[in-house]
Formats: C-alpha cells, sequence, structure tokens
C-alpha cells in the first residue's frame, strides 16, 4: 500500500479494523432520546436520529485514527493492541490521517445538515476524545470518567437531534452505568497487565496496586445505576409516560443480574473485550435487553 490511496479489495477489513466499525453500535446512544421520547411514530425524527447516528459514527471513527496515530508505539508494546492497523503496519501515518481527516469533513458535513446545536455537540464530542487521546488517558479516575461522559453526550447529541430535552433520570443513569463500564474495561486491562507480571500498562497511569480501587469503584457504581433506576420508576411523573409501572419494577432485577455478571466475568479475567460490545455478542446480555424492552413495552400498555 502507497501514498495516501484507501485500501482494496480484501484491505476493506483492515480498514474497517482501522475506523472501528464494529465500534459504530455504540453510537446509537443517539437514538436513545427518540425512545425515551415516545417519538418512534414520527418519521421525521426517525430519518434526523439516522443521519444523527451516521454523524457520530464518522466523528467516533475519526477520533479513533487519531488515537491510534497517537499510540501506535504503546500499541506495538501491548499484547492485543498490537494487531490494530496502524501498529501492524497495515497503514502508515500519513494515510491514516488523510482516512481520519476525510471522515471527520463528512462528520461535520452531515452533523451541520441536522441542527447547529447537535454539530456543536459532535464537535465537543471530538474536542474532548481528542484532549484523552493526548493527555487525558494517563490520568487515574479522570480517563474512566470522560469514557463514562462521551457516552453521555451521545444521548445528549441523540436529544439535541430529536429536539427533545433529556430528563434528569436518563442522564444520571446514563453516567452511573457507564462509568462502571468504563472501569470494567481498566479494570480487565490492569489484569492483563498483572499476568504479564508488569506493575504499569503502557500509556496509562494506572498501577497493579490499584486493582482493589478500580474493584470497587466498579461494583459501586454499578450498584448506584441500579438505584437510579428504582427512583425513576418510583417518580409520579414515570406514571404518566407508563400506566402500567408495576411491569417496570422488573427492570432492576435484571439491570442487577447484568451488572453483577459483568463484574463477575471481570474478575475471573473473562472480559477480553469493550463490555459494551461483549453485551452486543453476548446471548445473555441480549437476553436480558430483550426482557428489559419487553417490560418497558407492557408498561406502556394501559
Amino acid at each position: 500500500m502507497s501514498g495516501a490511496r484507501l485500501p482494496a479489495g480484501s484491505d476493506l477489513a483492515a480498514l474497517a479494523s482501522l475506523i472501528r466499525v464494529h465500534q459504530w453500535p455504540k453510537n446509537c446512544l443517539v437514538w436513545l432520546p427518540v425512545l425515551a421520547g415516545h417519538r418512534v411514530t414520527s418519521i421525521a425524527s426517525v430519518v434526523t436520529a439516522l443521519i444523527s447516528f451516521l454523524a457520530f459514527s464518522l466523528c467516533a471513527s475519526a477520533a479513533y485514527v487519531l488515537n491510534d496515530v497517537r499510540d501506535v508505539e504503546s500499541d506495538r508494546l501491548h499484547a492485543r493492541k498490537r494487531n490494530r492497523p496502524i501498529a501492524a503496519g497495515r497503514f502508515s501515518v500519513p494515510q491514516a490521517m488523510t482516512i481520519g481527516t476525510v471522515l471527520l469533513v463528512c462528520a461535520a458535513a452531515l452533523a451541520l445538515r441536522v441542527s447547529t446545536l447537535f454539530a456543536l455537540i459532535v464537535a465537543c464530542y471530538f474536542a474532548t476524545t481528542v484532549a484523552y487521546s493526548i493527555r487525558l488517558k494517563r490520568q487515574v479516575i479522570m480517563d474512566v470518567m470522560l469514557l463514562a461522559a462521551l457516552y453521555t453526550v451521545r444521548i445528549l447529541a441523540g436529544a439535541a437531534a430529536a429536539r427533545v430535552i433529556p430528563s434528569f433520570w436518563l442522564l444520571a443513569l446514563s453516567m452511573f452505568l457507564f462509568l462502571s463500564l468504563a472501569t470494567v474495561k481498566r479494570y480487565s486491562e490492569m489484569l492483563i497487565t498483572l499476568a504479564q507480571e508488569k506493575r504499569q500498562a503502557a500509556g496509562r497511569g494506572y498501577l497493579v496496586e490499584d486493582l482493589p480501587v478500580l474493584l470497587a469503584l466498579g461494583v459501586s457504581t454499578g450498584m448506584a445505576t441500579i438505584v437510579v433506576l428504582a427512583l425513576y420508576i418510583n417518580d409520579p411523573a414515570t406514571a404518566r409516560l407508563y400506566p402500567s409501572t408495576v411491569w417496570l419494577w422488573l427492570v432492576p432485577p435484571l439491570m442487577l443480574y447484568w451488572i453483577s455478571r459483568v463484574w463477575m466475568k471481570a474478575h475471573r479475567g473473562e472480559m477480553h473485550d469493550d463490555p459494551v460490545l461483549f453485551a452486543l455478542h453476548d446471548r445473555q446480555s441480549l437476553l436480558t435487553a430483550a426482557l428489559g424492552g419487553l417490560c418497558f413495552a407492557l408498561a406502556s400498555t394501559a
């Protein structure tokens, strides 16, 4: 591969890996305000949500490319990340930068098509990911808080696109849940570092001695998610959206089971992927999500 041309044929798989297409499902969070606001019957809202999803996905991919360019040396020392396209030599740094620039320009054009506010939120997301890649990913605790915030920004972007106001409960639940999942990711990385008989992971600020603290932080924020969900169900305003709230009380036990299972697998060293991506491919996680969705559907019926 020479110059800055895009790969063809079998190299499309390398391109998909470079821009992390497998991470795009995370951006489905921009659809959450449409669902929570009961706007799924509006064709305009659905179309806008689809454009928002694509814009956010392209922006996130551009950020991933920039992150891999900056981390190419540390990635080559990592047991799993050394297989990333840039670290493995499938793309040169100039090629990757060209691809990232094209992705960012396309994301900006789509974001502006949605609304100026949505475009500003996408720009803030990109700026935060750049700051994360350059410096903040090496700051203990700050890194997982930022990862959680970036998930919540997706929800805010979706709300801006759909022109709805996100509820306090939705944002609170998002922050606690994704802080727990971000900590799962870091905890799993440090377990690998421990198994390699190293004290510190390349490019991270954590030491293996921090594992108990990460475990406590992750489990406690996961349990806080359940509390927020229960308080939301008990809120009188919720009864105006869901006539049969009794069905909603089945959701906290489902959530408690899923979060506990994720942390059990992480503690056993069995969480080898991003926990969100794990959930998208894990049968029990998908079944739990389906049952939760069914509970909300039943709660919506009078």
